[in-house]
């Protein structure tokens, strides 16, 4: 079977991993913060705190920015629902704002749902490709609100001549070390930031909200307000120095296989590629195309299946979850994603898909169409 993703593990990954496992610091250990200074060193940020996972990466950050009961949080439809449950986590409401034709946040309709209760924007850089951050950030500056760039799909994606991650355009960024994103620690996740009062509010939070006291003896500490356990272990981190070291060659090889995709589909009626524009630097954590309608999307689906390649959706817009229903949001609220959702799958997209098994993917496709 060949999957939409996977992770690409070797020896040297393991033997990182092995080596920590075999010192004394399996927690809250050296690693962490080589690993929080690699990641600077790579996006270009200032500070990095590095936690479980890219949802409770979202959460602190949330925290972080002073997020609260009854204040609102613009994000979009079209990601993972984390980008939104955050804002729930917090007490908080997610307000959901249209997309464009690529899946993305689109800038043009966020004016018209900013309240006097906004207090967050979260663009999701959806697939790798980069949200008109700059824009954003113009309309964010003029509402005196925060940006969080969900930049989970992005490692290594850039805006102009800014890396995703550098936070030029933003607050906070959010990465997502899932075994299918561009590196992984198995699980895992990290909040970037130039912001230092951020940086120490976000190392406080991920750890019980505890806080030393440098006039109090060494073993005294205090946790004056509520924080999580949302740290991240040794031997995760250094499997995570070591698939940095590897980042540029993950990409590399994630754009020939998009291009590939590209030059096979380019003059086919049936199937529409997402396309970067000049402002975009995709790095492809997903390659999604665009079909003519769900009963054309639900058979290649299917046909795939049977052929053994295993495909996605990505995604359901979260406001149709059945909890989110619950909540009281409704169906057509963004009728573009709901469209866009009706019309796209997810082809196999990681480094180790092979070019045999590739060329197997787009003939499957043709075979289908025919």
């Amino acid at each position: 079977m060949i999957p939409y993703g996977k992770q690409q593990i070797d020896i040297e990954d393991i033997k990182s991993v092995v080596g920590v496992l075999k010192s004394d610091f399996l927690t809250t250990g050296p690693k962490v913060n080589e690993f929080e200074k690699k990641i600077c060193k790579f996006v270009g940020c200032k500070y990095a705190v590095a936690v479980s996972s890219g949802t409770a990466a979202l959460h602190l950050a949330c925290l972080a920015a002073g997020l609260k009961k009854d204040d609102e949080l613009i994000t979009s439809p079209m990601t993972f629902a984390a980008s939104s449950n955050c804002a729930l986590y917090c007490n908080a409401k997610p307000v959901f704002v249209d997309v464009n034709e690529q899946g993305l946040l689109d800038e043009n309709k966020i004016e018209k749902k900013i309240t006097k209760k906004t207090k967050i924007i979260i663009p999701v850089h959806y697939t790798g490709l980069v949200c008109e951050i700059e824009k954003i950030k113009k309309i964010a500056d003029k509402h005196n609100l925060m940006i969080i760039e969900d930049a989970c799909h992005a490692l290594g994606g850039r805006y102009k001549n800014s890396r995703i991650g550098d936070c030029k355009y933003s607050d906070m960024g959010i990465f997502s070390f899932h075994p299918v994103k561009h590196i992984t620690t198995g699980e895992g996740g990290i909040i970037t930031t130039n912001s230092k009062k951020l940086y120490e509010k976000l190392k406080s939070l991920r750890n019980h909200g505890i806080a030393k006291r440098p006039d109090k003896n060494s073993w005294y500490y205090e946790i004056p307000e509520l924080g999580y356990n949302y740290r991240i272990t040794d031997f995760q981190c250094a499997l995570g120095i070591n698939q940095l070291r590897k980042i540029e060659k993950f990409i590399r090889r994630r754009r020939d296989i998009a291009e590939k995709y590209n030059k096979a589909f380019e003059d086919d009626e049936n199937i529409e590629v997402l396309k970067e524009n000049e402002n975009q630097f995709n790095v492809y954590h997903l390659y999604v195309i665009k079909l003519e309608d769900g009963k054309i999307r639900l058979k290649l689906f299917n046909y795939l299946k049977e052929k053994g390649i295993l495909c996605q959706v990505h995604y359901i817009p979260v406001y149709w979850h059945p909890y989110y229903k619950k909540l009281g949001y409704e169906k057509e609220l963004c009728p573009n994603a709901e469209e866009f959702y009706d019309r796209i799958i997810s082809l196999p997209m990681y480094p180790d898909l092979k070019d045999e098994e590739q060329d197997y993917v787009i003939k499957k496709v043709f075979e289908f169409f025919k």
